[in-house]
């Protein structure tokens, strides 16, 4: 066994017996389903068992995952299994792309059992059990122990634990371990391949042992079957996970979904459709968005029995803030949210205040620059269907008296008993970008990256989207924000132009008010120390069904010296 930290009594005794200094009170948003397992084969098959639990320690106030997953199991999978790395739904979520490694898997060993996660068709998992395991006094310390952090700063409030069901199988006579978000993204890329062999627990009880019970950390809550075969989109978007919070942690997400918009932006808001029953070309779906009175619509809607799809409108937000609350509605099956509360926001309201030369800020200190969450990958599917003829012969004999003899003649007819046959379009997008700092051209001494404080920048932002969707899928990045050192990177920025509007969209600086020759600039203070004065800019507003593409970026120019440099002081004549 690897990574077995403690002995095995005193890992008995930190799980189950309260030490009297402090106690960790786990609260537990998470729930479970499942339904019974297919026959397996040589070459694709599971043992009921064969499960785990990732652990990600995420931090409350950024959302962001601390440190590497562990991944804990009953189970000693080979070292030499297939596994996609260390990596957290929320890694994913920010952009993380699926990377198979062969070998070098690790894993921790705990020596009280984990309890049953994922159920097969004779035995069910206890969410109770699980809930219990997970949110105990011991499970804290064996965590806080494993990732090296102590184990009252894990249970002050401050972070919360990300649970991911694991499963060890075999796929195409490989040993494989995955989480159920891995398992939908692998299917992705195998078109079909994993669920078509393994669906009973890829799709089915491998997403469905873990779901929150209510919306947390921006993932929203399963309100759908507790049961039956689910889409990868479905899983990527709402199950295989679970949340610990502990005392004091900030309050989870509201149940109804709400995000927030920019102003004057192309934007695409999506559920989900679920169904119990097929939905087929013969009385397809039609799904009714409300927003803000304005209606939209997304027909012709097809899904197979117990699957479901995102779905979607496009649309361009208010020139002015406000809030829009968006209804949704269908005629088949059922959404995952029925209301969505969008609240409009004008970024262009907080622009830094003119500079003056006898500014001053003798305590400075060069702050950290940020690092908001970013999503440059996404992916999503659609459902269309196809009908597969079966023609079968309907006899209908009557018989044929010829006087003397008859015989019987059958009169039947030909029928088509055929079916629908369901298959996906898989699509993607992604985002790259980069932004590049310079001195203004008003900057008399510049040469090169490197100039004199109190001189104006320019940021050039170029983007490059790419999408394998219809143009109704998908926009591409309409907002750029940057924002400078000497405001903390907060307080005081500015919405860039986007000079160029294509999926290949440019920004810049804005005509600054204060720039007597009506320069796309920004001035750095003339107080600032030499050194990188280095600018973060956030790009965001490229929209897909599967959410919204974002970026981290930043450049910098070399300080060294100020303007007061480049003045000369005649004497009086």
């Amino acid at each position: 066994m690897k990574s077995k930290i403690f002995s095995i009594f005193l890992i008995f005794v930190l799980l189950f017996v309260s030490p009297l200094t402090a106690f960790a009170e786990g609260d537990g948003n998470i729930d479970n389903g499942g339904g019974g397992m297919g026959n397996g084969t040589s070459q694709n098959s599971w043992i009921p068992g064969n499960d785990g639990v990732r652990v990600t320690i995420i931090d409350t106030q950024t959302g962001k995952p601390v440190g590497t997953p562990i991944d804990y199991t009953n189970q000693s999978p080979s070292v030499n299994i297939v596994h996609f790395g260390k990596k957290s739904k929320i890694h994913y979520r920010n952009g993380s792309q699926l990377s198979p490694v062969m070998g070098s898997y690790q894993y921790h060993s705990p020596a009280v059992s984990l309890p049953r996660i994922i159920s097969s068709g004779s035995v069910s998992a206890s969410i109770e059990a699980i809930k219990n395991y997970f949110c105990s006094d011991g499970a804290a310390r064996m965590i806080a122990n494993d990732f090296d952090i102590s184990f009252e700063q894990l249970t002050t409030g401050n972070y919360k634990l990300l649970l991911e069901p694991i499963a060890y199988f075999k796929y195409q006579g490989i040993q494989m371990g995955m989480t159920a978000h891995e398992a939908a993204l692998y299917d992705q890329i195998q078109n079909g391949g994993l669920r078509s062999k393994m669906v009973s627990l890829t799709h089915q009880n491998l997403p469905l042992a873990m779901f929150l019970e209510r919306s947390d950390l921006g993932f929203p809550a399963w309100n759908g079957s507790s049961s039956g075969r689910q889409s990868n989109t479905t899983i990527i978007t709402y199950l295989g996970l679970g949340i610990v919070s502990y005392k004091d942690a900030p309050p989870t997400d509201p149940v109804d979904t709400s995000i927030e918009y920019r102003t004057n932006t192309q934007v695409i808001t999506a559920v989900t459709l679920n169904t119990t029953k097929e939905i087929n070309p013969d009385s397809p779906a039609t799904v009714t968005f409300n927003v803000g009175g304005n209606i939209y619509t997304m027909s012709n809607i097809v899904i197979p029995e117990g699957e479901s799809q995102l779905v979607w409108c496009k649309w361009t937000t208010p020139s002015t803030e406000q809030n829009v609350t968006i209804t949704v509605s269908t005629n088949k099956g059922y959404l995952s949210e029925n209301v969505i509360k969008a609240k409009i926001v004008d970024l262009d309201k907080n622009l830094p205040p003119d500079p003056t030369a006898k500014d001053r800020n003798d305590g400075f200190k060069t702050p950290s620059i940020p690092n908001k969450n970013q999503k440059t990958y996404a992916t999503w599917s659609v459902w269309w269907a196809k009908w597969h003829p079966y023609w079968v012969w309907i006899s209908d004999w009557d018989w044929c008296d010829h006087g003397e003899w008859g015989h019987w003649v059958d009169n039947g007819w030909w029928e088509d008993h055929g079916w629908y046959d369901f298959f996906t379009d898989v699509y993607s997008a992604s985002l790259t970008a980069s932004s590049n700092i310079t001195p203004d051209s008003k900057s008399p001494t510049a040469t090169g990256k490197t100039m004199k404080s109190g001189y104006g920048i320019n940021n050039r932002v170029q983007t490059n989207f790419s999408s394998s969707a219809p143009s109704s899928h998908v926009t591409g990045a309409q907002t750029a924000v940057s924002y400078f050192p000497e405001f903390l990177y907060e307080t005081y920025w500015r919405l860039l132009d986007r000079t160029v509007n294509s999926y290949s969209a440019q920004f810049e600086f804005k005509v600054n008010p204060y720039s007597t020759y009506r320069q796309r600039c920004h001035f750095s203070p003339v107080w600032y120390p030499n050194g990188q004065y280095r600018v973060y800019t956030y790009v965001q507003d490229a929209w897909t069904p599967a959410g919204m593409l974002s970026m981290n970026l930043n450049d910098y120019v070399n300080i060294s010296g100020s303007l007061y440099d480049d003045w000369h002081i005649a004497p009086k004549q």
